[in-house]
């Protein structure tokens, strides 16, 4: 094992897929030799080549255009758009013709593309930059929805990505590309559609990702001599792993769902929804929920923050539960 930061993951996890497999290259506005926005793709021309590793025009629409046609021509494609906000302006690529594809085509087409897309608020980056996406497309029949939390998360899941036969959205959440973790140094994928069990516990399970997940653990860590908590990392969001979350509820009888998503339709009140039909019985106290509120993500540091679940929130709500 060795400690890596998220963004060095991704990197590394592109590297080795690029050198596995030669239907594999990567496109995106300033990707080349700029190394991506946030410098996530750097080095990666240099060693591959222009071919491979492709600077594009400034146009989501061509973009994801572009990608959807080389992955139905027999490529697998891996396609970044500058933020997640920007999904809305390929929005009929995405929606209307890459997710659908392999179903009105009655399974003789596949796009196997893999969209990369910075996510996530907390850096500052304004309304049209910091949005959480994964409750919108995955309400989008045909798209796997990914948003990894750690660095162990994000290399393993972008190489099962690259290599999965359906269209993946992947989504990588800005204030966490500096963050560092544990990542082993040999060949490793994780499956998609398989959430993971942080942390054991027997109290309460707590449901978060991305941001939030981390938020979580120090939340965790603040009430380890008062509650034991369990903590469950979806990792993707379509498909949803809910057997693993209700296997948690059912040992500890108390749910808090955190996302950084809107909480009109967010994934977070999805979650508890099916935890409330499927495992009711096994509920000692209604599940709680946070997320943002029905509001676009503010630029002021301190309007940003009172928006996004924060730590002591996320206690309170744990505490609520009991």
């Amino acid at each position: 094992m060795s400690e890596k930061s998220f963004s060095a993951a991704i990197n590394e996890a592109l590297d080795e897929e690029l050198e596995r497999d030669e239907r594999v290259y990567l496109a995106g506005e300033d990707i080349g030799e700029y190394g991506g926005v946030f410098g996530v793709t750097r080095g990666l021309q240099e060693k591959y080549g222009e071919e491979r590793v492709r600077d594009t025009p400034l146009s989501e629409i061509a973009i994801a255009g572009h990608g959807f046609g080389a992955a139905v021509g027999g490529l697998r494609p891996v396609i970044e758009l500058q933020f997640a906000d920007f999904l809305a302006t390929a929005g009929d690529e995405t929606v209307n013709q890459i997710a659908k594809q392999p179903y009105v085509s009655g399974g003789r087409l596949e796009a196997p593309l893999t969209i990369r897309a910075p996510s996530g608020a907390g850096v500052g980056a304004a309304a049209q930059h910091s949005a959480s996406v994964q409750a919108w497309v995955g309400h989008q029949a045909g798209l796997v929805v990914v948003a990894p939390s750690t660095p162990y998360d994000a290399k393993g899941l972008l190489k099962s990505a690259i290599r999965d036969d359906n269209p993946v959205i992947f989504l990588e959440h800005k204030a966490l590309y500096g963050a560092k973790g544990e990542v082993p140094d040999d060949e490793y994928t994780l499956a998609l559609g398989e959430a993971a069990v942080e942390q054991t516990g027997s109290d309460v399970t707590v449901v978060a990702s991305q941001q939030m997940y981390h938020r979580t653990v120090e939340a965790a860590d603040e009430l380890a001599e008062e509650i034991d908590i369990e903590i469950v990392n979806p990792r993707t969001f379509a498909p949803l792993d809910m057997e693993t979350i209700y296997e948690s509820v059912r040992k500890t009888s108390r749910l808090v769902v955190v996302d950084e998503t809107p909480l009109r339709y967010g994934t977070q009140t999805h979650i508890a929804g099916k935890v409330a039909t499927e495992a009711f019985w096994s509920l000692d106290a209604p599940p709680r929920v946070l997320g943002v509120d029905d509001v676009p993500i503010p630029f002021s540091p301190v309007l940003e923050e009172e928006v996004l679940p924060s730590t002591d929130e996320i206690i309170d709500a744990i505490r609520s539960v009991f």
